[in-house]
């Protein structure tokens, strides 16, 4: 084999199977939309610490996944291969949020369809996705649910505590309860009529009633 026919190669040959016009659109587009997708993560993130490395994450899988891609769409053979090699790839990092899965299965799931060619698909897509979650995930309900300890001493001093929660509040469910000797702890779920929470103070002034906490919950419950 000579020098001369090293640089026929097939190799040097798939340098130029994509243009380089094709992947500079291709990457703008993957970063812009890769941003928008940044910025509603950004608007709609309800967790306790925001972390901007997994927004940034965001951009980086979404260019990433473009490229990759835009590699295996221009060589059959190269995707089989790229198909086994990403295989052996394990993701361990926990997600801490549900709403993180959808938001970086939507960076690549972009990348893929910018990669394939389906611009307007991309884009109106990302549009409407977009809208979707900031719309849903930015509602704020008006009957916020709360979590009421209560801390009895007997029986009759439960009954009143209930019945006093279930006059003051739109709903009253108890999740749980605990008896002991003297003591009588209930969880109860309740659903405020208002903004409103001086009951507490009222249903720990009760005779019978030794505590009564209110915790805001924003868990998941059923409806």
């Amino acid at each position: 084999m000579s020098f001369k026919d090293i640089f026929k190669s097939n190799f040097l040959e798939n340098v130029t199977s994509v243009s380089i016009l094709d992947m500079a659109i291709a990457l703008v587009l993957a970063f812009g939309l890769g941003m928008f997708i940044f910025m509603v993560y950004k608007k709609t993130y309800n967790g306790v610490m925001y972390s901007s490395s997994f927004g940034t994450t965001l951009v980086a899988l979404t260019m990433i996944s473009t490229v990759v891609i835009l590699a295996v769409t221009s060589n059959v053979v190269l995707s089989l291969g790229m198909v086994g090699a990403l295989s052996i790839v394990r993701f361990r990092t926990a997600i801490k949020e549900p709403l993180d899965i959808a938001f970086l299965f939507w960076s690549i799931a972009v990348g893929i369809v910018l990669a394939a060619g389906m611009i307007p698909l991309a884009v109106i897509g990302s549009v409407l996705i977009g809208v979707i979650l900031l719309v849903f995930v930015n509602r704020k309900s008006h009957k916020n649910p709360y979590i009421v300890v209560i801390r009895c001493d007997n029986h009759d001093a439960e009954k009143n505590a209930k019945a006093f929660l279930d006059s003051k509040t739109e709903r009253c469910v108890i999740k749980s309860k605990t008896a002991q000797k003297g003591l009588v702890e209930l969880n109860t779920e309740i659903r405020l009529k208002d903004d409103n929470t001086d009951f507490i103070n009222e249903l720990s002034d009760m005779n019978g009633v030794q505590s009564a906490v209110l915790v805001s919950y924003n868990g998941d419950y059923m409806g």
